[in-house]
């Protein structure tokens, strides 16, 4: 064996040392041969190895095979220090416990099923070794004898294991359960840094429809093209997750700025919208983003995945395709959202539904040329509910079905007592329209009430196209054959394509109200939007309705541009049949516009109670209303112009603002920095009040609580003298204003 011990003494060197000194006999060396030619066969078959080291850690003996495997000579491994065999201390495994080799070896301790890795340079080898410090008679240390075995294969297997584990087989995303561990070791160890997580959470819109109108098969092949999309956009910044099903979680590390988050939200909402090709076919979902953050609204991870959860839940409940921030008051949406969900399905039994009407206005005109259908639930303890809130909850307890074809009943029922033919739109679901008995709903609706198949308007949104695109074209033509008019609703937003105006036969096309926002605003390219729709309508003998107009500026773009119909505020707004009949009776066609004549910023009437600082002291006044550059407040007499103050809007939200007007108890103020959008109707401010500054001025740390600030401040304002006299407010008085 060249430079190796001969086989003697690799004997002599692995037998227990007395039999150094026992007499020489035919058994004794019949044994010893025996057992040399046992650990030949051993390392011949790769089953293991053997190593030996002096006193000083240096090799002494090596198994051939071994040394091949390090790629080294007969010979080269003796004299070299154990440690120059595997690499440093494990580097590559950050989860590593056990002590290290090199600890091991210089406490003399024993080494038992110690993992390390070989220095083999573009080769990733794994050794499993065992060893046993050896001393002489005067307990003297001589180095150590072990063994060594080749785990390079089972250690790669068991890798797969823990990925199996650890991620999700279909995405290749981390699955939950190491979605909870990821998160609940950063926000442990961020705690102590004062670090903050973000944690987003998203649920995919109609990805029932898709398996169910594609197969199984395709709805995986989905959430493949969606795990792709989430990972182009979140990059290196943070973890993608998916949780089972058609939920995904996000978690961001260091970053508290809402705007951020916001705009993140925005742009996976408007990424996942986007259509996706599945084997040969269209398929169209949306999503919905819950967002919450650490330690604002939660510490540990358990905490923190409920205020997400309930972020969620307000999402979807809003009307899907949109985020929302949590906040703490989201505890009492959440648990009026399933009372919701249990009176709605009484709603149409016990008449609590009922249809309004907002009128279409000719652009050129001003006379009503028809009317769009709306419903309204008046609820017999909480009043008027949104339908922003029952309809998506309508949708997912399954009743939208009922709903609408009661409301196609109902419309054209009323319609025909109309003294004036006009014609009448009905908004359809994509669920109604995917059952295949709708048209012989629409039949029967119309021959039942007598209503003239051209004054009803069916409007559909582009979602419809979602699955098989030969079913949608053959519900198209029975329509059709009915004599009805179609309309596409929200044409513009999400996923719009060209295609659907040339196979599908429209009558209508509807300009999302999101493009007339802000199109007199200069710089704005809503304006050239507006333009092209209404090029291409009147290329294709189509009429258009522009959405949503409120000001006079607004009007007179949208005609300048094209626009046939108008339809919003500066006319009418939604008004119940009762006094639609009344006025088509008195042949009130004709509307004057009325509304502000600029478009601004929205301004949204609030009757909040908020908090006021100003220098040491603090107040308590009523925010009338607000906008993302500033608001109304009164409480406080004759406050200043060029005060400046703070408002405390709750939650840790603290807007620094200038009083620009003041008229007696009530101010305008201007915000330092403007408000973001929560993602729904509401506005927040991009940061708020960190609980580790609450912690810092010894108050136990926790999440934020509406209260939170005052909390915070509680001893340092409210001791001096104040300077303005606070007033007590009522309830709002309509017209109120400065």
């Amino acid at each position: 064996m060249g430079g190796f011990f001969s086989r003697a003494t690799r004997a002599k060197t692995m037998e227990d040392e007395a039999l150094e000194d026992a007499p020489l006999c035919p058994i004794a060396v019949s044994d010893a041969a025996r057992r040399v030619e046992l650990l030949d066969s051993f390392e011949a078959a790769g089953l293991g190895w053997f190593w030996a080291t002096d006193a000083q850690g240096r090799l002494i003996y090596l198994s051939q095979n071994a040394a091949l495997k390090l790629g080294w000579n007969d010979g080269e491994a003796i004299g070299k220090p154990l440690g120059d065999l595997f690499m440093t201390e494990q580097d590559d495994d950050p989860n590593r416990t056990e002590r290290p080799l090199a600890f091991l070896l210089s406490a003399r301790n024993s080494i038992s099923q110690l993992n390390v890795r070989l220095a083999v340079a573009g080769q990733e080898v794994w050794w499993e070794i065992a060893g046993k410090p050896q001393f002489d008679e005067a307990q003297r240390f001589t180095g150590y004898r072990g063994s060594a075995k080749d785990i390079t294969r089972s250690r790669e297997s068991q890798r797969d294991a823990e990925r199996l584990a650890q991620y999700d087989s279909l995405t290749g995303l981390s699955n939950r359960h190491r979605m909870t561990k990821r998160l609940s070791a950063t926000l442990a160890a961020y705690r102590n840094s004062k670090r903050s997580c973000a944690l987003l959470m998203l649920d995919l819109d109609r990805f029932k429809q898709v398996n169910d109108t594609l197969g199984h098969p395709a709805g995986d092949e989905l959430l493949k093209q969606v795990a792709a999309r989430l990972g182009r956009i979140v990059g290196d910044k943070g973890e993608i997750g998916r949780l089972g099903g058609d939920e995904f979680q996000i978690m961001l590390p260091d970053i508290d700025d809402r705007g951020a988050l916001g705009e993140l939200g925005q742009r996976l909402i408007q990424m996942i919208s986007q259509p996706y090709s599945i084997n040969g076919a269209r398929a169209i979902i949306g999503t919905s983003v819950g967002i919450a953050i650490a330690p604002y609204d939660g510490l540990d991870t358990e905490e923190l995945v409920k205020a997400t959860d309930l972020a969620l839940y307000a999402a979807k409940g809003g009307g899907r395709g949109q985020y929302r921030f949590y906040s703490s008051d989201l505890q009492d949406g959440a648990k009026h959202r399933r009372q919701v969900e249990e009176d709605l399905r009484d709603a149409i039994t016990n008449s609590e539904l009922s249809m309004h009407y907002q009128p279409l206005i000719c652009a050129k005109t001003h006379t009503v040329q028809a009317c769009e259908a709306l419903m309204r639930w008046e609820h017999p303890e909480r009043g008027s509910i949104s339908p922003g809130v029952f309809i998506p909850v309508a949708e997912e307890i399954g009743i939208i079905k009922e709903m609408g074809d009661w409301a196609l009943r109902e419309v054209c029922r009323q319609a025909k007592e109309w003294p004036v033919d006009l014609r009448v739109a009905v908004n359809v679901s994509a669920i109604q329209f995917s059952h295949d008995d709708f048209a012989h709903v629409v039949k029967n609706a119309l021959h039942y009430s007598g209503l003239s198949p051209d004054r009803l308007e069916l409007e559909i949104t582009e979602s419809v196209f979602l699955g098989d695109a030969d079913r949608s074209q053959r519900m198209f033509a029975e329509l059709k054959d009915l004599g009805v008019r179609l309309a596409l609703d929200d044409f513009g937003t999400g996923y719009s394509s060209l295609s659907y105006l040339r196979t599908a036969p429209f009558d209508k096309i509807k300009i999302d109200q999101s493009f007339v926002r802000g199109a007199t605003e200069e710089g704005n390219n809503n304006a050239a939007i507006l333009s092209a729709i209404t090029g291409l309508a009147a290329a294709l003998k189509m009429d258009t309705v522009a959405e949503g107009v409120e000001a006079e500026d607004e009007l007179a773009l949208v005609t300048e541009r094209g626009a046939t119909l108008i339809q919003g505020h500066i006319f009418s707004r939604a008004i119940s049949h009762e006094e639609l009949l009344e006025r088509l009776e008195q042949g009130k066609l004709k509307y004057e516009p009325r509304g502000p004549a600029k478009y601004r910023a929205d301004r949204k009437r609030v009757f909040r109670r908020i908090g006021l600082i100003h220098e040491d002291s603090r107040y308590r006044v009523v925010m009338r209303n607000l906008s993302k550059t500033g608001a109304m407040i009164e409480g406080l007499l004759d406050v200043p112009q060029g005060t400046d103050i703070v408002l405390d809007l709750g939650g840790g939200q603290l807007a620094v603002a200038t009083v620009r007007r003041s008229k007696g108890s009530m101010q305008g103020v201007e915000f330092e920095t403007q408000l973001i959008s929560d993602g729904a109707d509401g506005l927040c401010t991009r940061h708020r009040v960190s609980p580790y500054q609450i912690e810092a001025a010894g108050r136990p740390l926790a999440a934020l609580t509406q209260d939170a600030y005052s909390m915070m401040v509680a001893e340092q304002l409210g001791s001096g003298r104040k300077k303005f006299v606070e007033v007590e407010v009522g309830n709002p008085k309509p017209g109120s204003g400065i």
